[in-house]
């Protein structure tokens, strides 16, 4: 195979973090901190969360100790990449009132930062994907976002254990590595060492890996790679139901099931935080005690808050039944007439950080059992 693939040890991944930096890139990848794998910035290849794994279900995150050292075999985290890309707060503008009384505004325009993003997951890869789609597709942008991601260097990871939550397989998202990589990882630990089968996707992947310690991928590796992956396939922790889930959102608007899980959710919002694609937002105005300083903030907004939908008479959704199944149709449905695809790439993570344990494929199992014993129910009663 002539794709151009080498095979890298624990030194090379840290050559790798140091090549990255030492093009200007700030490098973010996974570690542990606060009970947790996060994303944060890294120095080198010691900060990587080697020897850590995750136990993962509704409702649940704990990290768990692993005897073989490995560095990529954890499921999703609490952060995805839209921390970075689209973040939960920033700057607008800002006004100042002179002495003389002139007000005076200043548009927010700073340079953005040159990332190297270290660990994406084929799912995140994919999330990544369908924001660029939303922020920069159509024909109004985000220059903030667009001039993020224009200047991401993005290393993919594929997934060779998936965690107790994943569905990426049903939402055709992993667990092999989609397009739009630089550069592409696959961990191998068996008899042979720990070892990376590493590929480039970009001339920028080439030109990095280039610089790297390295050995001409082996046929041991690319096979026990390869295999990992499959494998991972068939290790789904979660499945959704094999059915056009638009369609099913479409033809299940007045279910019973709705105001089952109504009786469950808290309308928290958390799904939305923890989401990788999801991206609304709202203004947010503040001044200071003078009233001569003010700023417009834009932060991230749930589609779960009783005033996200907020008109003259009061909000539209004011049910946590309308609420919910706004946003799981959306996800699930309404996502494809608007971007094309689904908003929803199979990572799981709304499943572990709901309070109440509410599981987005319980939920489109439940309808599409409730549609196959009563057929299609319409679209009347949509509050």
């Amino acid at each position: 195979m002539a794709d151009g693939a080498v095979v890298i040890d624990r030194d090379g991944l840290s050559g790798l973090i140091s090549v990255l930096a030492g093009r200007g890139r700030t490098v973010v990848g996974p570690t542990v901190r606060d009970g947790a794998i996060v994303l944060a910035e890294l120095s080198d290849g010691d900060g990587l969360p080697y020897g850590w794994g995750v136990e993962l279900e509704a409702g649940r995150y704990r990290l768990r100790a692993r005897e073989d050292g490995a560095v990529f075999a954890h499921s999703a985290g609490p952060q995805s990449w839209k921390t970075f890309l689209h973040p939960p707060r920033e700057r607008q503008w800002a006004a100042e009132r002179r002495a003389d009384g002139v007000l005076v505004m200043t548009e927010e325009r700073t340079s953005p930062p040159s990332y190297a993003f270290l660990g994406v997951r084929p799912c995140d890869l994919r999330a990544i994907a369908i924001q660029d789609k939303v922020l920069t597709g159509g024909m109004y942008t985000d220059p903030a976002y667009r001039g993020r991601r224009e200047r991401a260097f993005l290393v993919a990871v594929e997934c060779t254990e998936p965690g107790a939550t994943c569905f990426c397989v049903s939402m055709g998202t992993g667990p092999a590595v989609g397009p739009g990589y630089d550069l592409a990882l696959t961990e191998v630990l068996d008899a042979d060492g720990h070892r990376f089968l590493l590929r480039a996707g970009s001339e920028e992947g080439e030109s990095v890996l280039a610089e790297l310690p390295s050995l001409p991928a082996d046929a041991a590796t690319r096979n026990a790679a390869s295999e990992g992956v499959a494998g991972a396939a068939d290790r789904m922790g979660r499945t959704m139901p094999p059915v056009d889930l638009q369609a099913l959102m479409r033809e299940t608007l007045t279910a019973e099931r709705w105001n089952d899980v109504a009786a469950r959710c808290l309308t928290c919002g958390n799904c939305t935080m923890v989401c990788p694609t999801c991206f609304c937002t709202t203004a947010e105005d503040v001044t200071d005690l003078t009233g001569d300083h003010a700023e417009r903030w834009r932060r991230w907004e749930s589609c779960f808050d009783l005033d996200f939908s907020h008109l003259q008479a009061g909000p539209v959704r004011d049910t946590p039944r309308s609420r919910y199944r706004q946003w799981a149709t959306h996800k699930l449905g309404t996502w494809y007439d608007q971007f094309g695809s689904s908003g929803c790439v199979g990572c799981g993570r709304c499943i572990v950080w709901c309070p109440v344990g509410i599981d987005i494929t319980e939920e489109a199992h439940a309808l599409n059992r409730e549609w196959d014993a009563a057929g299609p129910v319409g679209e009347e009663g949509l509050s």
